[in-house]
């Protein structure tokens, strides 16, 4: 079903947005990124809803190669987040926390497709156009762009479901035309504890069942908990997967996140085979697992690489504010639990009340409150031409979709997609015709375009 905004509200809304967009150019002296304008009206939150031209079908050829819409300037606003910070600190660079707001100009409709998905953790696009989705106890769905729901499938071994465990990430392999083989991440039930794992199999002909799962890569060691699994996958240009953890959250655990002889608060690079890829960083140095890529990492539910560049960036949860958007440097550590932006949840600092040290990395970005950031995509499509490149995070407790446009590698713009619906986004992705689609943990799968 479409969510129908009221019109009346619609009209109020879109006149006070004109008002306040008028008021803050002048303010901002007629801030400009784009070298581009638009006559497009700003709408509101509400007013999102306005359906456009935009087809369901899949990107032919030829609509690859023509001109692509003109991006409109981008508008310039008071920062989002107005309630105040859990913590005293003071960020390392302008822009690092609370970027200016935005609002996108181009009409776009927010459709929900179906709300019968339990508990989904995942939403990825097949090559045809379909979308697969992972539900966190251990079963998949395929749902087709206008909301057509399959039947569970099964197959999996037996997940932790416990809490923040469960079947997780999904990606299919870049082959997938020819071999129908997805990739997954899960928290792996045994009699010795739980851990994030990858595994692969083959999605059947017939599509009831997934064939030959096989784990192919474990963050070890074993844990008997059921917090702070990370965990997202994505192939990278060469065929290879970055995969993230967290640290399994305990305070007993949460140091191993500065060590590099396991797994746990790290991103890894292996191949499609499971193998640490050649050419890693930690390779050849002594007690390091040949896999880390990266270190220092608090509970990792956001991974994406960046259309352009290539570049890695992740979405990490953090305690009590403190939540960070970092871009991932071979070999770089991130800190935790040495500095962070957030503090217990009991209100005292973590151990030291540090912010920065000497020799690990600053986020490009923070929040606090939090975000409580969770899958995230890049999008690429020319259809919205003013999200081209932007990233967008589903939310959990903020109940919201983060829309981030990034410059030269920092934040310049924030804005808030879908507040009004009351749900905590899971994940986020670009469907193969140009439009987002997000999950919830209240079972809904919504298209955004």
């Amino acid at each position: 079903m479409t969510v129908q905004p009221d019109m009346n509200e619609r009209k109020l809304l879109q006149t006070l947005l004109l008002l306040s967009v008028l008021l803050v150019s002048l303010a901002l002296g007629a801030c400009r990124v784009s070298q581009h304008t638009s006559g497009s009206t700003p709408p509101s939150t509400s007013e999102q809803t306005t359906t456009t031209a935009m087809t369901q079908t899949s990107t032919t050829a030829a609509e690859t190669d023509a001109p692509r819409p003109t991006a409109p300037e981008l508008i310039l606003l008071p920062p989002v987040e107005t309630d105040p910070p859990n913590t005293s600190y003071e960020p390392a660079f302008a822009g690092q926390t609370r970027a200016p707001g935005t609002l996108t100009t181009t009409p776009y409709a927010v459709t929900i497709l179906t709300d019968d998905l339990k508990s989904p953790w995942a939403v990825a696009a097949l090559p045809d156009g379909r979308l697969v989705i992972t539900e966190k106890g251990g079963t998949m769905r395929i749902v087709t762009t206008s909301g057509q729901l399959s039947r569970a499938i099964g197959g999996f071994p037996k997940v932790d479901a416990r809490a923040q465990g469960g079947l997780l990430d999904v990606a299919p392999a870049p082959d997938f035309m020819s071999s129908r083989m997805l990739y997954f991440t899960l928290a792996e039930s045994t009699s010795q504890g739980s851990l994030t794992a990858v595994g692969r199999a083959r999605l059947a002909d017939d599509e009831s069942r997934v064939e030959n799962f096989e784990i192919i890569w474990r963050a070890m060691p074993y844990y008997n908990n059921s917090m702070h699994f990370g965990s997202r996958l994505a192939f990278d240009q060469a065929g290879n997967l970055f995969v993230t953890t967290g640290e399994r959250s305990d305070l007993k655990t949460r140091s191993q996140a500065q060590l590099l002889d396991n797994s746990y608060g790290k991103v890894v690079h292996i191949t499609a085979d499971g193998d640490p890829v050649p050419g890693n960083p930690f390779i050849g140095t002594a007690g390091a697992l040949p896999e880390l890529y990266s270190y220092g990492h608090r509970n990792v539910q956001g991974l994406a690489i960046h259309p352009v560049t290539g570049d890695v960036w992740i979405s990490e949860m953090g305690p009590r504010g403190g939540d960070e958007l970092n871009l991932i440097l071979a070999g770089g550590n991130y800190g935790w639990p040495v500095i962070s932006y957030g503090i217990e949840y009991s209100g005292a600092p973590i151990p030291g009340g540090l912010t920065a040290k000497a020799g690990m990395e600053q986020p490009v970005y923070y929040w606090d409150p939090v975000l409580a950031p969770s899958g995230m995509t890049f999008y690429t499509s020319g259809l919205i031409p003013e999200w081209q490149n932007n990233l967008f995070i589903g939310g959990l407790r903020s109940q919201h979709i983060a829309r981030l446009v990034i410059e030269d590698g920092r934040v310049v713009a924030e804005e808030r997609l879908l507040a009004d619906q009351g749900q905590r986004f899971r994940d986020v992705g670009e469907g193969a015709d140009g439009a987002l689609y997000a999950v919830t943990d209240g079972g809904r799968l919504y298209r955004i375009g």
